[in-house]
């Protein structure tokens, strides 16, 4: 009796102890196994690093609540759930979350909540859901709050490109959680870090003087005006993460060339945003006026870096509108939107981690660009038109009276014309073999190096609007007259932080999770038959084993007692 009963306790034994060591280890040793084909629940070695400098807890508000939600916006609930979940498993400290409906606040402080999730860029949605009373919109936001004992900050986690479907935004949205919530927690670590010049001396910046910049990149850059006039060395310029020119009026000299050549030789991010013609559009009634080639003194440079930014100006019929003025309604004066396929709304992105996902960006009077050889040089175009633009070649008639009759679709034969490229890899310098400029040493020029520029045929891209009835400018993005909110802002932010650090935490924004839906015929055909099978293939089972278990025993019994 004795072994038998050590017999039967032994393998308890064995069990619990075996348990208990298991628990033992986990508290001391963190390991994770993601078996998905697509490494869902890993996290980019950037991301991780960012987790790794987390010294507080952290609490994630999700606002995206609502009742009946349709199965789409649960499936992004729950993505957001397992996201931060994952990144809790990675952090030294707890990250904790909770879902906030803004709804739920009082009436009086409601109202100022809302617009307070604006600086975020979380903006109410309504949303449509099929119920059996009939078809009913509820309000719903789309984002996430992540805050410390100090700070709080927030992002918006619904994002797709225009044209895309709702499975396809939410897929999406999916694929760039991870970059969203990293981001959140990476601004709360470190509110500011790089610094930016922005060039002047040669009326850059235009009318809004660089407010569209500085409202949309303050809390994670550092922006400076810098006179390049000023700089004596290209040691001046070295501390500057980027350098913007955005949209010079005038010419640069050849030894400011030089600074910016040797900018990027010595692996600085340059952003030129360039008109190719100059276009007043202040003088575009009546007979209208004629937009001509503009010298900016950097084309040269541009051509050696391998582009060209051609004297030309681009439409297309995926445009904007302009308003003016159409008349008096007694006595006052009334504005109204003019079809301008100068103003293009480009929705077309490269997936690459600058522009996958990015809804449309507005360009205004966009030259085209072309690329030309460059050894070393990668170049990537990132936004393109739609598939009926043109190009007209300098001098340009701009004139409001042309577009009294409905455009030509035959006129508009070209497709995907590239506005905005990015270069990357070992460029060589213009001032290579050739003579320096006065007061600049030998033997401080490099001949080549690893840097990266970026280059715009539209010098206003990124330059806030105004204000209809203040002239107050607004944050970039946001047109007056249509009330719509374009994506330059989000663009230029993505922009930032890829030329500041590539390998950084934007790298995440190329995760691709593949949709996997139902073949909805097949349900449809199949579903009785599935249903059966979930319902008595579990029975039978059960049943089939129960009744080899029970002979095996039996069979077991009757052979002791012989």
């Amino acid at each position: 009796m004795k072994s038998s009963a050590t017999h039967i306790v032994k393998p308890w034994v064995f069990l619990f102890g075996g348990v208990l060591l298991f628990v033992l280890l986990g508290q001391f040793l963190r390991f994770r196994v993601d078996l998905t084909e697509e490494k869902r629940f890993s996290l980019h070695p950037a991301t991780e690093e960012v987790l790794s400098q987390v010294s507080d807890p952290l609490h994630v508000d999700i606002l995206l609540v609502g009742n009946n939600l349709p199965g789409g916006m649960r499936r992004l609930q729950k993505s957001i759930e397992e996201t931060i979940r994952t990144f809790n498993a990675y952090s030294p400290e707890k990250i904790t979350f909770s879902y906030f409906d803004p709804m739920s606040i009082e009436a009086g402080e409601q109202e100022e909540f809302i617009l307070s999730l604006n600086q975020y860029g979380i903006n109410p949605t309504n949303l449509s859901v099929n119920q059996l009373t009939g078809l009913q919109t509820q309000l719903i936001f789309p984002g996430i709050l992540v805050s410390n004992e100090e700070y709080e900050t927030g992002a918006l986690i619904l994002k797709g490109e225009r044209g895309m479907s709702p499975d396809q935004i939410l897929n999406q949205s999916i694929e760039n959680l991870e970059f969203e919530l990293s981001n959140a927690i990476r601004k709360l670590l470190s509110p500011e870090s790089s610094a930016i010049a922005m060039l002047i001396g040669h009326g850059e910046m235009g009318a809004d003087e660089g407010f569209g910049m500085v409202e949309a990149l303050d809390g994670e850059f550092e922006l400076f005006k810098v006179p390049l006039e000023q700089a004596k060395k290209p040691e001046d310029l070295a501390h500057f993460a980027l350098v913007f020119i955005q949209g010079p009026k005038g010419s640069y000299t050849e030894r400011e060339i030089y600074l910016l050549d040797q900018y990027v030789m010595n692996g600085g991010s340059l952003v030129v945003l360039l008109d190719g013609v100059a276009a007043d559009i202040e003088n575009a009634g009546g007979e209208g006026t004629l937009a001509m080639p503009f010298e900016s003194g950097l084309d040269n440079l541009l051509f050696r870096f391998g582009i060209r930014v051609n004297k030309d100006l681009i439409q297309d019929l995926n445009f904007g509108y302009l308003p003016v003025m159409g008349g008096n309604f007694g006595d006052q004066q009334q504005m109204v939107p003019l079809p301008w396929p100068f103003y293009i709304n480009a929705g077309r992105m490269q997936a690459h981690p600058i522009t996958k996902g990015l809804d449309v960006v507005n360009f205004r009077f966009v030259s085209s660009l072309d690329t030309v050889m460059a050894a070393g040089v990668v170049k990537t175009p990132l936004i393109f038109s739609s598939d009926y633009s043109r190009i007209l070649s300098a001098p340009v008639r701009v004139a409001f009276s042309d577009m009294e009759q409905e455009p030509d679709v035959k006129l508009y034969g070209m497709k995907n014309l590239p506005l905005a490229y990015l270069l990357e890899g070992e460029f060589t310098s213009l001032y290579k073999n050739r003579f320096l400029p006065d007061g600049f040493a030998k033997a401080d020029f490099k001949e080549s190096g690893k840097g990266k520029v970026v280059v715009i045929g539209d010098g206003e891209v990124f330059q806030a609007q105004s204000n209809l009835e203040n002239g107050a400018p607004l944050p970039l993005g946001e047109d007056p007259f249509s009330q719509t909110t374009y994506a330059n802002r989000l663009f230029l932010q993505n922009l930032a932080q890829y030329l500041a650090e590539p390998e950084g935490i934007i790298a995440s924004r190329t995760r691709s999770l593949q949709i996997r839906p139902l073949n909805k015929v097949k349900v449809v055909q199949q579903k009785t038959y599935w249903q059966t099978v979930n319902v008595l293939a579990p029975v039978v089972i059960l049943l089939v084993f129960g009744g080899i278990i029970g002979a095996i025993r039996k069979n077991s019994y009757s052979k002791k007692i012989k």
